[in-house]
């Protein structure tokens, strides 16, 4: 699966998601400091999965509507 692993989720969880044979991006390691709507955008035009404990993420999707890929929440 293609994985896109927030900043405020950290480098860890990315690292375990490599090892078990994932595709990631992580924010953390390769982008840091990129706003929440580039993360959103980049996850949807990339067909990224966004794994984030940011609850930012839940207002845009659910009441800005915005459009994503999926998105889990830890």
């Amino acid at each position: 699966m293609r994985f896109l692993v927030d900043e405020c989720t950290g480098s860890i969880v990315a690292a375990w998601l490599r090892e078990q044979g994932d595709e990631v991006f992580s924010v953390y390691d390769e982008a840091r400091g990129i706003s929440d709507d580039k993360i959103l955008q980049k996850a949807l035009i990339e067909n990224w999965i966004l794994i984030t404990n940011d609850r930012d993420f839940g207002e845009k999707i659910f009441r800005e509507g915005c459009i994503h890929r999926g998105i889990v929440f830890l």
